[in-house]
């Protein structure tokens, strides 16, 4: 946890990913609009790293609560909703690891950031049933993977020079990433894992989708279109992202369901 720390504290600027990633953000944000309904709902943004969604969900009107590993984050979240005029109920520096303190039952959680980062099942099982004790019944948890197909993606998408053909294909074995590849200590998921641990959770699956899927590749070049062009090219993203056939073209997996009644 430390290293992982330590790598957004000092080594990454995560507001600026989105940024980048403009067709993960809008896209994620579509889905969130789909299957967040009511008004003035808790929310509990657990890992949300410097407030993005939090702050976009806070916007609509809802009660947002974030939680990161990192301070810079949170101090960068601090920092960015003041400017935004937004405010988030609270901006908590803490550990997906670690959610004993907090009693208050939420109407939706996300979980869009530490399963990346857990190489361990038993700390990603425990991520998860330490928010799904937090979920009110028939609240809604989002929660997100890297694919293990990422590395080759972004390989591909950048035409970086390849190190070595097997190094790449080892993530679809063993999705671990070592701290030093480019990343820190990550996890990477094949789509059926991810999906099957989601739902192994008693949570009734309401969307299984991967975010980026054919556009990935042509990132920079579909984000230089004009905005109408570029708004064609993310509805046929966001149709094809269901598509089963092409859940491997995407570098980010997400699941949404819904927390049964007892």
């Amino acid at each position: 946890m430390n290293e992982i720390e330590a790598w957004y504290d000092t080594a990454y600027d995560e507001w600026q990913r989105l940024e980048r990633h403009r067709i993960e953000f809008d896209i994620t944000k579509r889905y969130l609009d789909d299957f967040i309904k009511g008004s003035s709902l808790d929310i509990f943004d657990i890992g949300g790293g410097p407030g993005r969604y939090a702050m976009y969900l806070a916007e609509k009107g809802h009660n947002v609560t974030l939680l990161d590993l990192s301070s810079k984050n949170i101090e960068v979240a601090k920092r960015k909703s003041f400017e935004k005029n937004i405010t988030l109920k609270d901006y908590i520096h803490g550990n997906a690891l670690d959610l004993d303190e907090f009693q208050l039952p939420f109407d939706v959680i996300l979980l869009m950031g530490p399963l990346y980062h857990l190489t361990k099942e038993a700390d990603r099982k425990k991520a998860v049933e330490g928010a799904l004790r937090l979920l009110k019944p028939n609240g809604i948890m989002i929660a997100s993977f890297i694919s293990s197909y990422a590395p080759i993606q972004d390989t591909l998408s950048h035409l970086y020079p390849i190190e070595s053909v097997q190094g790449l294909m080892d993530y679809l074995q063993n999705g671990e990433n070592k701290d030093g590849k480019g990343f820190t200590t990550a996890y990477f998921a094949a789509p059926r894992e991810a999906r099957e641990f989601m739902n192994s959770h008693g949570l009734k699956e309401l969307l299984f989708a991967g975010i980026e899927n054919i556009l990935g590749c042509k990132e920079n070049e579909i984000n230089s279109l004009d905005e109408c062009e570029y708004r064609k090219w993310l509805d046929i993203c966001y149709h094809l992202s269901r598509d089963e056939n092409l859940l491997g073209t995407s570098q980010h997996l997400l699941y949404i369901g819904r927390k049964e009644m007892l």
